[in-house]
């Protein structure tokens, strides 16, 4: 690596970063980050931090599992590549397509399908389900539903399918047939209804008046994932997806779990549909499947789609998709190290342990400061902060309080991650009570120094 001069003087000159604007980011240069271990990563200046964000939902292990460093150089050393294109498969592709049956068999899914990360998921997802229509002659369902405030990524169907248009304005006109119904969201929702369970039902007849409205043969999907996550940490009440999974059974329509940030343990249980007990028709994964040391994704599919896929003789049952990427050995093999500490470590316990204690603290820090205007979390390790001018109108905390915010809780020695007037915690799942008291405390002083601007 060059020396930290040299990344200091070139900082935003030569590359674009995601979810940013240019300018901006050159007017505001963003921390350089050169080193990590344990929970904590160390920026160019030497400054070392508890990683609040986790990564990205994504380094649920930390950064010194030294098993999965360990599986990506040996591996690296037999095949560095191939591919698992039609006519040849690395052994450990097979490995890991077993391991992830074995997984993912409460949830009702039994086939494993390769990708190079999340966004890649979403996107064949969205085309498994359509051809799995097409493969049972029903040629009109093309359509699929998700919620405003949903995130899934940013390739054409993920961006057309997004409920936030952040992530949809500039590069419209999108995929056409995609419909978004409200967010299970109390604090902001066009009803004005602040029960989560009444919500629920609501939200749950918007669904039905949709599809009445369109047709339920011309719908292929639901979307979800089972917690909101980049829309600002969104849990629904505990029976909606349950209500979502059986609208979807009685009109015909697939559910596909996105659970690129919620499986593997974030939520306190092992997937975010388990947690709330409901088997989707497809599951997309990436994230924590590797801990984030290697690019890695798939989707799982159910034993219905399997029967109609493999019992069918029809061209149209042909996988007509895939990645360069797909299945990855040195991948397949980072993910299979990372499977196995995820098990053994039992993450998630104390995602679901360290997930109460920061909710329940940050509960104490909206009483504190008026600033906060929303806490929501309560299911393992995704909690949302969400910031307000006032609380009587709750409008939105303006740009320069949150960036006093996150840069006083930077210097108290954590990292957090600010979207808009949210601050979202996910931090990695092997993180001890201790630190998430010192996160708490670096907040406190990050809401002071923000309250007490002008």
């Amino acid at each position: 690596m060059r020396d930290h001069n040299f990344l200091i003087e070139n900082n935003t000159k030569h590359m674009w970063q995601p979810m940013a604007h240019p300018a901006e980011a050159m007017a505001n240069p963003p921390k350089i980050i050169t080193g990590a271990e344990g929970v904590r990563i160390t920026d160019v200046h030497g400054a070392t931090v508890i990683d609040a964000v986790g990564g990205l939902w994504n380094a649920n292990l930390g950064y010194s599992c030294q098993p999965i460093k360990d599986a990506i150089a040996e591996q690296l050393q037999v095949l560095p590549y191939y591919s698992t294109f039609r006519g040849s498969v690395p052994g450990p592709a097979i490995e890991l397509a077993a391991e992830l049956r074995e997984w993912f068999a409460p949830d009702g899914l039994t086939r494993a399908f390769f990708t190079s990360g999340g966004s890649d998921s979403i996107d064949t997802a969205l085309k498994f389900a359509r051809q799995y229509h097409k493969i049972r002659g029903e040629h009109g369902r093309a359509k699929f539903i998700s919620f405003k405030k949903g995130y899934h990524g940013t390739h054409w169907g993920g961006a057309s399918i997004n409920g936030n248009q952040n992530f949809r304005h500039n590069y419209e006109p999108l995929l056409p047939g995609c419909i978004h119904i409200p967010a299970p969201y109390p604090y902001r929702n066009p009803f004005g209804e602040t029960d989560p369970e009444r919500l629920a039902e609501l939200i749950a007849a918007i669904l039905e008046d949709e599809i009445a409205f369109n047709g339920a043969d011309t719908i292929a999907a639901f979307i979800m994932e089972p917690i909101l996550g980049a829309g600002g940490v969104i849990p629904p009440h505990p029976s909606l997806m349950g209500k979502i999974r059986e609208i979807c059974t009685r009109n015909g329509i697939l559910l596909i779990a996105d659970e690129i940030i919620t499986a593997f343990g974030r939520t306190g249980a092992w997937t975010g549909s388990r947690l709330w007990g409901v088997q989707p028709d497809l599951l997309c994964f990436a994230k924590a499947i590797t801990n984030s040391y290697f690019p890695f994704g798939g989707v799982m599919i159910s034993e219905r789609l399997v029967d109609t896929f493999e019992k069918s003789d029809s061209k149209a049952a042909n996988i007509g998709t895939g990645y360069t990427y797909s299945g990855h050995p040195v991948g397949a093999a980072a993910a299979l190290a990372t499977l196995a500490e995820t098990k053994r470590l039992n993450v998630v316990e104390n995602a679901a342990a360290r997930g109460t204690q920061l909710f329940e603290g940050a509960q104490a820090l909206m009483a504190k400061h008026d600033l906060i205007g929303d806490v929501r979390g309560g299911h393992g390790l995704m909690i949302g902060i969400e910031s307000v001018a006032d609380r009587a109108t709750k409008a939105p905390a303006a740009a320069d309080k949150m960036a006093v915010v996150a840069e006083t809780v930077y210097e108290a020695g954590v990292m957090i991650r600010v979207s808009g007037p949210n601050i979202i915690l996910s931090p990695p799942l092997v993180i001890s009570a201790e630190d998430c008291d010192t996160i708490l405390a670096a907040l406190d002083s990050g809401f002071a120094a923000a309250s007490a601007t002008a």
